[in-house]
């Protein structure tokens, strides 16, 4: 970058050169999964230089105050996914975000190049990107008027020996009989999640608060951090490893947040909400979605890698599975409580949250314990699903976000019961459901959440015309709108139960169309988690541990 304050400018004449001329050079000869120097690659509005030291080959790329200036790679590899490791340097304390993308299409978009200290001090960005065999082309792409970094080489990434057992795109689990997928290639669609999932981690992935953690930051959440988006880290960045290669380093500093946040009620639970200092505040208790995820996350990881390494996933999960059934499970009506604060002498006691009710960990943690429990609670939450949509839904399938008097007649709530007066209808929590009962549809194939996904599926696409745009951000139990917002929180999560009904694949098409189109808002947390998510169980990737 040519900023005449931080860095000296290159000679008037290569650099007018560079101006009247991309520098076109033959792509260089390299091992499939192996490195490519920038200054050999297809330059515009860049030169190749030597004013810095540190440099890999005989030089780097450095281009100009300019937006839109590139570096094109030429890449020789097999297909599948992969990492894409950019070398730079960045002596400036401003960001040079670039593009990336891989035979014209993007992979990654304004990707954070920030300051490395100094022209001579060099750093690594990684993105995740799918590959064809043979050859591909990798542009980086300036996106301000500052230019991008200097540039020192591409690394391509085979996956490492000791890497995940089901890396991203593997597809090693096929969903039940009959389900669907989008239309097209399988690695068009993956291509796609992986695209969504860089942005995502740009957006939502810190280490703001040192210490060796990585947290998942939600700026529409009322914390910046809060147990839900720990849980969903954990669960996406265990899926997509293979597609990052930095998977397992942010997972484990995940974990190591984690445990540094023990709930005061149960130390084997996560407290559910930290200030901008990554302080639990507001009691350090605990939020049983969040707990879900954490304990889901670790039993993939434990599958993924592993517990041998710095952390043993599957003892920490066990632990957490049984940190759940003992403080956020009702024992007598076997259905999530809404944390571990909810005890017998309180109002909440006999309530319980329809997002909650995540059929497939709950096998899954049959599974890693071998304790029946799970069997029982899943059954329970799965005849209280089907109940709640044939006596309160039976047009729509919708459920409530909150249901009470579970001890006797469990029934959506009438009006404000914790967080507003619309915990009855189908509203911030409950868009959740048809991703979570879907997801359990497709992959155990079980009679009673493909029924469930089915009735939701039937309404939605009907109540749209099969029009993606119409799904707005709350409904009535009886499919009566009463917000008009446009949402990925409520969108996306009807592209999972779409893939319940061999009638659906234009309907399936068009909601993939909607969201692969759609890029991750930063500011919007949830919606891009839920969105991603969604993503991940529609394009074939998602499997229970």
């Amino acid at each position: 970058m040519r900023t005449i304050t931080s860095k000296p400018a290159i000679g008037g004449t290569a650099l007018a050169a560079a101006l009247l001329l991309p520098l076109l050079a033959a792509p260089p000869t390299a091992a499939a999964d192996g490195r490519y120097e920038a200054e050999t690659a297809m330059l515009s509005q860049t030169v190749a230089a030597t004013n810095h030291t540190g440099y890999s080959g005989t030089g780097f790329v450095d281009s100009t105050n300019t937006a839109g200036s590139s570096v094109e790679f030429t890449v020789n590899t097999t297909a599948g996914s992969t990492s894409l490791a950019l070398r730079y340097a960045n002596g400036t304390t401003t960001d040079r975000p670039m593009d990336i993308s891989v035979n014209g299409k993007a992979v990654a978009s304004g990707v954070a190049f920030n300051g490395t200290g100094s022209w001579d001090t060099w750093a690594t960005k990684t993105v995740a990107a799918q590959l064809v065999a043979g050859t591909n082309t990798v542009r980086a792409t300036a996106t301000t008027a500052n230019g991008g970094p200097n540039l020192d080489y591409l690394d391509t990434g085979a996956p490492a020996a000791g890497g995940p057992a089901v890396p991203f795109g593997s597809h090693q689990f096929p969903y039940a009989a009959g389900t669907l997928k989008p239309s097209g290639a399988q690695s068009t669609l993956d291509q796609a999640v992986t695209k969504t999932y860089n942005a995502w981690k740009s957006a939502f992935v810190r280490q703001n608060c040192g210490n060796g953690w990585y947290e998942v930051i939600s700026p529409d959440a009322d914390h910046p951090y809060v147990a839900e988006a720990q849980g969903y880290g954990l669960v996406v960045t265990a899926t997509m490893a293979g597609a990052d290669p930095e998977a397992r380093t942010v997972f484990d500093g995940m974990v190591k947040y984690l445990l540094a946040h023990p709930s005061v009620n149960n130390a084997n639970l996560l407290a559910a909400e930290q200030d901008a200092s990554c302080k639990s505040v507001d009691g350090s208790d605990s939020a049983t979605d969040g707990d879900l995820d954490v304990a889901y996350g670790l039993l993939l990881a434990d599958k993924q890698w592993g517990s041998t390494g710095t952390y043993n996933y599957k003892d920490l999960a066990v632990k957490h599975i049984n940190a759940i059934k003992k403080s956020e499970v009702n024992p007598t009506t076997h259905l999530m409580l809404l944390g571990d604060w909810s005890d017998s002498g309180e109002s909440h006691y006999w309530m319980s949250r329809s997002s909650d009710w995540m059929t497939d960990h709950f096998r899954a943690f049959k599974t890693a314990t071998g304790d029946s429990t799970w069997d029982t609670v899943r059954t329970a939450h799965q005849n209280l699903i089907t109940s709640q949509q044939s006596k309160y839904a039976a047009n729509t399938g919708l459920l409530a976000d909150f249901v009470v008097n579970t001890n006797t007649t469990p029934k959506p709530a009438a009006g404000e019961v914790l967080e507003g007066p619309n915990d009855g209808d189908y509203s911030w929590n409950a868009c959740r459901d048809p991703w979570r009962i879907g997801a359990d549809a497709v992959t155990s194939g079980d009679a009673a959440s493909l029924a469930s996904a089915r009735k939701l599926n039937s309404w939605i696409k009907s109540k749209t015309g099969g029009d993606p745009n119409k799904i707005v951000t709350g409904y009535h139990l009886s499919g009566t709108a009463f917000d008009s917002g446009d949402d990925m929180a409520f969108t996306a999560p009807f592209a999972v139960t779409a893939l319940t009904d061999p009638g659906s694949q234009v309907w399936l098409d068009a909601l993939w169309k909607k969201l692969a189109a759609t890029s991750v808002d930063p500011q919007l947390y949830y919606g891009g988690s839920i969105q991603l998510q969604s993503m991940i169980v529609a394009s074939g990737n998602y499997w229970v541990p």
